[in-house]
């Protein structure tokens, strides 16, 4: 079973990550859900961004490795995950740590440096199309990852809105949701054969 920790989205740590969190927990795995925000909650994007934006990145980030430190000596390696933005704080991570056992992106991706290098598995579940993750980035993404060395799967659900899994917001797509868990169980499945 896999050691996860996986990242709450622009909203902060939404009933919907705790029950993504419970979720991969009830299939075996060990699973960790850093407060970035430090306890604040939002109901609106525009609340969430502008929050976002007030902390600024490298300050999330620092936060973010703050909050992987103490779990660095896992025995097999960490499985890095996360939702929007929280999966470009899960990408960064996962490329910088050389013992990272995998990194499933929900409805986000980050830029990739040209010298990136990483043979772990690449998972991403993305809206199609999404307003944050267009079509032409999605492609150079795809292939700049891929260039780095991870082996990378990508599923598409068209018509559904950016954050689709979390059933408290608008953008819920309750068929879209159960297929990304589906495949992403499996995913992580697929690390124990692995190792």
């Amino acid at each position: 079973m896999a050691e996860i920790v996986l990242f709450h989205s622009a909203y902060g740590l939404r009933p919907a990550v705790t029950e993504a969190a419970d979720r991969l927990r009830a299939a075996g795995h060990t699973v960790h859900t850093p407060d970035l925000y430090e306890g604040r909650v939002f109901d609106e994007p525009e609340e969430g961004t502008a929050y976002r934006d007030r902390v600024g990145n490298d300050e999330l980030l620092r936060r973010a490795v703050g909050a992987v430190a103490p779990l660095l000596p896992a025995a097999d390696g960490l499985v890095y995950a996360g939702f929007s933005l929280g999966g470009s704080l899960a990408q960064n991570l996962a490329l910088a740590d050389e013992r990272a056992r995998a990194l499933l992106l929900l409805h986000g991706t980050s830029d990739l440096r040209e010298d990136a290098a990483t043979e772990i598995p690449v998972q991403l579940h993305v809206a199609e199309p999404d307003a944050f993750e267009s079509e032409d980035w999605l492609n150079t993404w795809y292939l700049l990852m891929t260039r780095a060395g991870a082996d990378v799967e990508v599923h598409r659900y068209r018509g559904a809105g950016h954050l689709y899994t979390d059933a408290g917001l608008p953008d819920h797509d309750a068929e879209a949701a159960e297929r990304t868990w589906a495949a992403a169980l499996a995913f992580l499945a697929e690390l124990d054969g692995q190792g």
